[in-house]
């Protein structure tokens, strides 16, 4: 998967071993020893080469990238594979392929209460980067948060702000 120690990428590469797939991670050379901490097997240094060049007959490409990174992904899939995208846009999209690749988030409650026991029990974890309050949600939500490391960026909500909200 791209971007394996990306705020959607941590949780791919959990998951993906905790249902048995034998994960391969793309990442910076400094964050490739936390996905195999995460459960990749294999860590590929996406600054130092080509992903190609280690990664062959895949049966799933999972894609947070888009882009380029999408477009050499088709090559690294077995006959049959299946690409899963994030990162591209169906809106512009003229290649039927691309349209069938792409992915988004629908609300499951059984499969959300499955990933909420697996949080619960320290299955698969969380990562806070940073914690913006409310007032910066907006700017937080466009990208526009300051950054530590890596994870997801969390929007605290007061106390009061959540009374006053119900007054």
């Amino acid at each position: 998967m791209h971007g394996g120690a990306g705020a959607v990428g941590i949780f791919a590469v959990q998951l993906a071993r905790h249902r048995g797939a034998h994960a391969i991670a793309t990442a910076s050379a400094r964050n490739l020893d936390f996905v195999r901490e995460l459960g990749a097997e294999q860590g590929i240094d996406y600054h130092a080469g080509r992903f190609e060049d280690s990664a062959r007959d895949l049966d799933v490409v999972f894609d947070t990238v888009g882009g380029e990174t999408l477009e050499r992904s088709w090559g690294v899939l077995r006959p049959g594979g299946r690409m899963v995208t994030i990162a591209a846009s169906v809106e512009g999209a003229t290649e039927e392929r691309v349209k069938q690749a792409f992915f988004i988030v629908e609300a499951n409650q059984r499969q959300l209460i499955e990933v909420g026991g697996l949080l619960a029990s320290g299955r698969i974890r969380t990562f806070v980067d940073t914690v913006v309050p409310l007032a910066q949600a907006p700017a937080a939500f466009r990208g526009e948060a300051r950054r530590a490391g890596r994870g997801k960026v969390v929007v605290a909500v007061a106390a009061q702000e959540t009374a006053t909200a119900k007054g």
